[in-house]
């Protein structure tokens, strides 16, 4: 029988804290709460330059297969809970913290950020809205079990990856496809909505096993209307691939906690990234697994994850390497509280700028034209950026 870590065992000395993932993580939170900086907004209004086009798709999520930037950042962010998840318990295990206090403040984080979810989702309804798609519901749901893999061996985190993507694989494999002549009004889908064909009907939108789970498991709740599917085709149970996604943050985090220089972790976080997001792709191209990330395939589990292990490498090698922390410090601010950026941005965004509008001028911002969203989300950011700012002034950090 596996036994659990023990606190002496994961207690080596501590680096330094990895400046480069706060600065990771205040990029994908500023990202996140700028709404695309409203550039997507802006490239409506240029329907014939194809440079306008390129960037508006870039900040915008795709209609289902395939990626762009902005999907991107949902996989950085989780990706980013495990690589925290190898440090932050190392340090509480280090300071002689035992096992089972540490899975109870893991059970505690996880309810908590299953509520903060739902709490930022029910903002201006009239009841509470019961979902479980956002991204801090989807790290909740996951967080306890990604606990449990903390500490383990290398090979063992790698198997569970495999096996809950090889599982999650299957459940869709083997659950029916809708019979001919299937109204897919009914659930969602517009007449002309290019459906998948062959193997790949599977992880058609709204039609698969996770969206009939969403059907019976979201109506337990009390409800405004009954649900009857998410008109973005998002699900309750990406939690179990996105959980993959995030164990590889996790082993990610323990290479960068080992012994290693520099140069060679880097490397293996560029091999790694190049590996799985060729992987990713390819069990899409090959018709295995559409990559899809509203469902969260498996395909996407691996290529998102793949993608993210990029991203860091560069935050690594500019911030940790090269040393420009001082050139990265806008970010680590919100890195440093990037909870409260991400609740700033779900409660008060609309609020800060009628503030904004208030203060400077209702016309203010359309003196900038059909660039105006973009004057709008910038101003916004950096209403929140400099109360970040203030917050790791004061030396505050706000932690679940």
């Amino acid at each position: 029988m596996s036994q659990q870590p023990t606190t002496s065992s994961l207690s080596k000395p501590l680096p330094p804290r990895l400046a480069s993932l706060d600065a990771f993580r205040g990029f994908v939170m500023i990202a996140m709460a700028s709404s695309g900086f409203g550039l997507a907004r802006v490239a409506r209004k240029f329907p014939d330059n194809d440079w306008w086009q390129t960037i508006g798709f870039q900040f915008e999520h795709v209609e289902w297969r395939g990626w762009s930037f902005w999907d991107l950042i949902q996989p950085s962010f989780m990706f980013m809970v495990g690589v925290s998840m190898a440090f932050s318990y190392a340090a509480r295990a280090s300071k002689g913290q035992s096992y089972g206090r540490m899975l109870l403040h893991a059970a505690i984080r996880a309810l908590v950020l299953i509520l903060l979810g739902i709490f930022l989702r029910s903002n201006g309804r009239v009841q509470t809205y019961f979902t479980f798609e956002d991204v801090l519901t989807q790290i909740g749901l996951g967080y306890v079990f990604l606990f449990l893999l903390w500490g383990r061996p290398l090979w063992v985190q790698g198997l569970a990856t495999i096996a809950i993507l090889a599982g999650y694989w299957a459940l869709f494999w083997q659950y029916p496809v809708p019979p001919e002549g299937f109204d897919y009004t009914q659930v969602g889908v517009s007449q002309d909505w290019e459906h998948f064909e062959g193997l790949e009907q599977h992880w058609d939108k709204n039609t698969n096993p996770a969206a009939d789970f969403d059907v019976w498991f979201l109506n337990l709740f009390p409800r405004e209307e009954p649900f009857r599917f998410n008109g973005g085709g998002y699900q309750t149970l990406n939690f179990i691939p996105s959980l993959a996604t995030m164990i590889i943050g996790l082993m990610v985090g323990g290479q960068l906690r080992s012994r290693d220089g520099n140069i060679p972790k880097l490397i293996g976080i560029v091999v790694a990234g190049l590996i799985l997001g060729a992987g990713g792709l390819l069990l899409d191209q090959y018709g295995y697994c559409p990559l899809v990330k509203r469902i969260w395939t498996p395909s996407w589990a691996i290529f998102s994850a793949g993608a993210a292990c990029l991203l860091l490498a560069a935050f690594y090698l500019l911030v940790d390497i090269l040393r420009l922390k001082p050139l990265a410090w806008p970010l680590i601010v919100v890195g440093m509280n990037s909870i409260v950026m991400y609740v700033l941005a779900g409660l008060s965004a609309g609020w800060a700028l009628q503030m904004l509008k208030t203060h400077l001028g209702a016309s203010f911002f359309e003196q900038f034209g059909v660039y105006a969203p973009i004057a709008e989300r910038v101003s916004v950011v950096l209403v929140f950026w400099l109360f970040c700012a203030w917050l790791y002034r004061q030396r505050i950090f706000v932690r679940i």
